[in-house]
């Protein structure tokens, strides 16, 4: 009777391990559980500026004037639409009236100048293919602070001219058929005087900047547009005696040459310079051309405006 007791109690603790170790194993996971590992992704790629593919025709001839030279406004300008476009622009600058001429003979693909008359002409004679209004900006007369004719405080451009030509004070004239130039002898005409020929009034045959420096050292009056003055008065003795007539509005455009006359000429080239020239964008540029050095725009942008807005014809 023992002895089964006994036998009993060793069978029942046997049968409680067994239990307790089948209870064991069902909770313990047989295998490792699987941990996902987070999926790697890559960041975005950041694209690498790439150049603008050059055009199948690259290289522009641009004929323009001495004053969007001298001024500075191209060494803005040219490098921006050369990097936005892929063109190469070779500038070439002299008057209006020349790059005009090198329009009509086929060596140029597009003209920046300043004469509106001339430009008008130029196109009724099928010279050029557009002509977009660009900017606007003034003409100053300049001489030295002696001012030996008492042209400061004259009301207008023509009084200050015919006191010019009666105290024969020396005049210098760029006698380039530039735009300004031209301008110059439409005030001696609107003065109906004709120095030509004077002892006092002296020919260069030069762009405005060097014509000013022979005006500073001879101590002499000169018509110049205000952008090639204020950005280079510091090195001339001259000036600014008289300012704000109306007469002395100073008006460019952009005009590209007619491909039907020249076949050569770059067309595409030209109609996306004159395309940029009145982009908003550029529009802006030239707006602040000059502001943080003399607090004031050297050109004001006018590519939204027209001709009439601006009282030509």
């Amino acid at each position: 009777m023992k002895y089964t007791s006994r036998t009993f109690l060793l069978s029942l603790l046997l049968v409680l391990a067994i239990f307790m170790t089948a209870c064991g194993a069902s909770a313990t996971p047989t295998t490792a559980p699987v941990v996902e590992e987070p999926v790697a992704t890559e960041a975005p790629a950041t694209e690498a500026p790439t150049e603008v593919a050059a055009p199948a025709n690259p290289n522009i001839i641009l004929a323009t004037t001495t004053s969007t030279q001298d001024s500075g406004l191209l060494d803005v300008l040219v490098p921006l639409f050369e990097e936005q476009t892929g063109y190469t622009v070779q500038t070439i600058a002299v008057g209006s009236g020349q790059a005009m001429t090198m329009g009509q003979e086929g060596n140029a693909d597009v003209l920046l100048v300043h004469a509106p008359a001339s430009e008008v002409k130029f196109m009724d004679e099928g010279f050029g293919a557009d002509r977009f209004l660009v900017m606007h900006n003034d003409f100053v007369l300049v001489g030295p602070a002696a001012d030996p004719a008492g042209v400061k405080g004259k009301a207008t451009t023509v009084e200050a001219f015919k006191a010019i030509f009666e105290a024969g004070a020396q005049f210098i004239t760029r006698g380039d058929d530039s735009g300004t130039h031209k301008k110059e002898l439409e005030l001696w005409k609107a003065a109906e005087l004709d120095p030509a020929g004077q002892a006092w009034y002296v020919e260069t045959g030069q762009g405005m900047g060097a014509s000013m420096t022979v005006a500073s050292e001879k101590e002499a009056y000169i018509l110049t547009d205000r952008a090639t003055y204020l950005a280079n008065k510091d090195t001339y003795q001259l000036e600014i005696l008289l300012e704000g007539d109306a007469k002395l509005l100073n008006v460019y455009h952009v005009i590209t040459v007619n491909p039907e006359l020249w076949t050569k000429a770059n067309y595409d080239g030209a109609l996306a310079f004159a395309n940029f020239m009145i982009a908003p964008e550029t529009q802006a540029v030239i707006g602040e051309f000059g502001v943080d050095k003399f607090g004031a725009p050297l050109f004001f942008p006018d590519a939204d405006k027209t001709d009439a807005d601006l009282g030509l014809d």
